[in-house]
Parts: structure tokens; C-alpha cells; sequence
């Protein structure tokens, strides 16, 4: 058997034990294993003596993958944006921030859920964590907008949407991932998500002022802050700022000249002014304990996937499934511009059987080099791409693009895990109502996604200045 058919085969063993509820980093790593030991055994002519052999090799190659890749330098920013989101909830950035966007924007049709919206898409600026950032605003801005009279599966359904910004607005694990897995800059993946991220935030205050519209009784409004409220809430939310601008300092210099540091050392100065500010706001240690607990959890959750799912990917090299991937995608009779859209559409289809983080890492090693190749490959220039932008500049693009579908995975039913968490945070709330509410944020995300399609620039703008 060749190693391509061995690859199909272990391939469509992986989907059936994902289909079957194994996790993703197990069954990858499993998967991978069996792979290499398969391929290995084929190349020895399935003799039986020799299986011993083709078992040592493959646990040896297989044994590499985790300290090889986890001791990337890259993958330290992980834990450090994940703390700074702990971190940052018990100093109380998360309510500061709900309470200025409260006061400043509330008024307007449908206003507390735009300011829940936006509340979320700055502590998202320093939060790399989906998960939490709707597990706090559950908390914080669902019981608000059901006192005032919100619908409770619009207002689960604001807080489950806007919990996804978290994927797009860096500091990113997701991104951090994508970086790692296609070998491309960290740091300009980074800054390419500060547009597209801001631009999916008020494509969903857009969205929510339409239906407040439409329907008066969806979200009222809230008035009667005064000038002076407004300019005291600003305060309590500077540290997020301040926290923010070093991330995008480390990243580009935006006053000119170098950058002042790396991504990394950005993200840990950034946690530990947080971690000041904390200490300065009275956070216990059984708080300070928590926040660390819940890193290394989450953390350790993310590598654990890396782990299982780059065991997969070594395999994936030894069969060569990615390079005929590519070769079969650039011989079929459409633009690559349908190709592409085609590509995204299988995302939003595989997103709702599967987890973000483990969807990324299973299907880039294939679909990353398809996409490069439409474009003309890693080093064509941007005259003569099909995109009509250089290789880096597609893989930048490509990156955002996926990151998106991520997020759009994370709200999708059945497995929609942002609705999950919100769900579990309030009990007066059953999954189903909180997937009714967020369906409306399905239309806002691919209109989001098409606009970032057709006009590559709202990604590419920042990381061009880069260089």
C-alpha cells in the first residue's frame, strides 16, 4: 500500500474516532502513532520479524514532537496572554470596562448589549481566551440587561458572540497556534488582528442596533449618565490601554524604529503590570491562586493538543498526504477565489463537530500548503499571485481568515462551546436558548468574513507597515 492511501486511511480512522467523542488530542496522537508505525512496517514489507523495528522507530520519531515544538520560544506567549485575562478579571478591568462602554454608549437602540459587545472586545485586548471572556461577561452583563427587560436569549446570545472576539483580537492563543503550525511571524499575525477584530465588533453593535430597531422591545435603551459619569468611568479602564499599547510595541514600533522587545516579552511585562494593578485593587491570594490554577489548566489543555495533533502532523510528512493535497487543489477547473470559499465553507461545516483549537491543528498541515500553492507558492510575488498579494502576505491573510471561522465555530451548534460556558454560568438558561440567541450573530459573522474575503486590505494594512 502507498503512503499516501496509508494517510487516507489513518485519516478517516481519526474522524471516526473524533465523530465518536475521543478527544482531539488523543485520538490524533493515537492516529499519528498508528501511522508511523504503519508506514515504517510497509517500507520493511510487513515482515513479521521486523514489526519490532518499525515500532521503535515510529515511537522514537513520535517521541520527539512534544519537547521539539512546546520549547518554541512562540509558545510562551500562551500562557502569559491567558494569565493576563485572569489576572485582569480580578483586578476588575472587566467590570471597569463594562461600565464605561455602559456610560458612554447604553444610550443608544439596543445599547447595553452594544456596550456588552465592545466591553468584551477590550478585554479581549488582554485576554488570549474565548472561553473565559464569555464565562465574565455572563457574569457580569447578562443580569444587567434582563433588569432593564432584554429578551434572556438575546442577551446570552450578545455575550456568547462577543466572548469570540477573544480568538481575533490580540493577544491570541489561536493565533499563536497558526503562527506555530505554518512557521510564519508571530508578531505579524498578531497585529494583523487588531483591525479585523475591532471591524467584527462594530459589524455586531451594527447588528444589534438593527434588531433594537426593528424590534423596540428586544433592548431598550438606557439614558440619564451625565458628561462627568462618562469621563469617570475612563479611569478604571486605562490599565487595559496601557496594557495594549506595550503588546503593540513589542509587536511594531508605531512611534518608529524598532520594535522594543519580542511578543513574548511583551505578553510578561503585560501580566505583570496587570498583576501590579491587581495587587493595587486587593486581590487575595486565593485569588492570585485561582488565576494561576486556571492558567496552567488552560494552558496545559492547549499544549496537550499541540502534543497529540503535531504527532499527526509528523505522520502526515511521512505520507505525503499534504503535498498531494495541493497538487490535486491547483489541478481542478475553478478560480482559486471559489477554491478558497469552498475551503471556508468546509470550515463552518467541520467547526460544528469539533473544537476550534483542535480544527486548526488537524486541518492547516493539509490545507495551509493547498491555499500557498493557489496563491503561487510561498515566495511568488504580488503581481504574479492569484490573490494579488505575496506568499507572506497570503499567509497572514489565510491566518486571519481561519482564525475568524474559528470563531464563527464557536457559536455554531452542536458543539458551540461559547454557548456552552454561558449556559453553564447561569442556570436560568438552557443551551437551546442561548444557540436561538446567538443565531442572529450567524448573518454579522458572515458578512464579517465575506468583507474581509473581498477586501484583503482591512487585514493586511498593519502588518504591511510592519515590513
Amino acid at each position: 500500500m502507498e503512503p499516501i492511501e496509508i494517510g487516507l486511511w489513518v485519516t478517516g480512522g481519526l474522524l471516526a474516532m473524533v465523530v465518536l467523542g475521543m478527544r482531539v488530542a488523543f485520538a490524533a496522537g493515537l492516529a499519528g502513532l498508528a501511522g508511523l508505525i504503519w508506514i515504517f512496517w510497509a517500507k520493511f514489507g510487513y515482515d513479521p520479524a521486523r514489526f519490532g523495528k518499525a515500532l521503535t522507530i515510529a515511537v522514537k520519531t513520535a517521541g520527539q514532537v512534544p519537547h521539539s515544538k512546546v520549547s518554541s520560544q512562540a509558545l510562551s506567549l500562551i500562557p502569559t496572554f491567558i494569565l493576563i485575562g485572569y489576572l485582569a478579571y480580578y483586578a476588575g478591568l472587566t467590570r471597569a470596562l463594562f461600565v464605561a462602554a455602559k456610560r458612554w454608549i447604553a444610550w443608544l437602540p439596543g445599547g447595553l448589549a452594544v456596550s456588552t459587545v465592545f466591553a468584551t472586545a477590550g478585554f479581549a485586548a488582554v485576554s488570549g481566551a474565548s472561553v473565559a471572556t464569555s464565562a465574565v461577561f455572563a457574569r457580569i452583563a447578562i443580569p444587567e440587561m434582563l433588569a432593564i427587560g432584554y429578551d434572556k436569549r438575546f442577551a446570552a446570545g450578545v455575550v456568547a458572540a462577543g466572548g469570540t472576539l477573544a480568538s481575533l483580537i490580540p493577544p491570541s492563543a489561536i493565533l499563536v497556534i497558526y503562527a506555530i503550525i505554518v512557521e510564519q511571524d508571530v508578531g505579524k499575525l498578531l497585529l494583523a488582528g487588531f483591525i479585523p477584530g475591532a471591524f467584527s465588533a462594530v459589524i455586531y453593535g451594527l447588528l444589534i442596533v438593527g434588531i433594537a430597531v426593528v424590534f423596540k422591545s428586544v433592548g431598550p435603551p438606557v439614558k440619564g449618565f451625565t458628561w462627568g459619569q462618562r469621563f469617570a468611568a475612563l479611569p478604571g479602564a486605562l490599565p487595559i490601554v496601557l496594557v495594549v499599547v506595550i503588546i503593540i510595541c513589542f509587536v511594531y514600533n508605531p512611534f518608529g524604529g524598532d520594535a522594543w522587545g519580542t511578543p513574548t516579552e511583551g505578553g510578561a511585562i503585560g501580566a505583570f503590570i496587570v498583576f501590579l494593578y491587581a495587587l493595587k485593587e486587593g486581590m487575595k491570594w486565593a485569588e492570585l491562586k485561582s488565576a494561576l490554577l486556571e492558567t496552567a489548566k488552560l494552558t496545559v489543555m492547549i499544549f496537550t493538543i499541540i502534543w497529540g495533533v503535531l504527532i499527526y502532523v509528523r505522520f502526515l510528512g511521512f505520507a505525503d498526504l499534504p503535498g498531494a493535497f495541493s497538487d490535486w487543489i491547483t489541478t481542478l477547473e475553478m478560480s482559486p477565489m471559489v477554491i478558497l470559499i469552498c475551503i471556508l465553507l468546509a470550515y463552518a461545516v467541520l467547526g460544528m463537530f469539533m473544537d476550534a483549537i483542535g480544527m486548526l491543528l488537524l486541518t492547516l498541515p493539509v490545507v495551509y500548503p493547498a491555499v500557498m500553492a493557489l496563491n503561487g507558492g510561498e515566495s511568488v510575488a504580488a503581481a504574479d499571485s492569484a490573490f494579488g498579494m505575496s506568499g507572506t502576505m497570503c499567509a497572514i491573510w489565510f491566518g486571519i481568515l481561519v482564525v475568524k471561522m474559528a470563531e464563527f465555530c464557536l457559536i455554531t451548534p452542536p458543539i458551540g462551546l461559547n454557548c456552552f460556558v454561558v449556559a453553564g454560568v447561569r442556570e436560568d438558561l438552557s443551551v437551546q436558548d442561548v444557540f436561538r440567541g446567538v443565531t442572529p450573530f450567524f448573518i454579522a459573522d458572515a458578512v464579517t468574513i465575506a468583507l474581509l474575503v473581498a477586501f484583503p486590505g482591512i487585514v493586511l494594512y498593519l502588518p504591511s507597515l510592519a515590513g
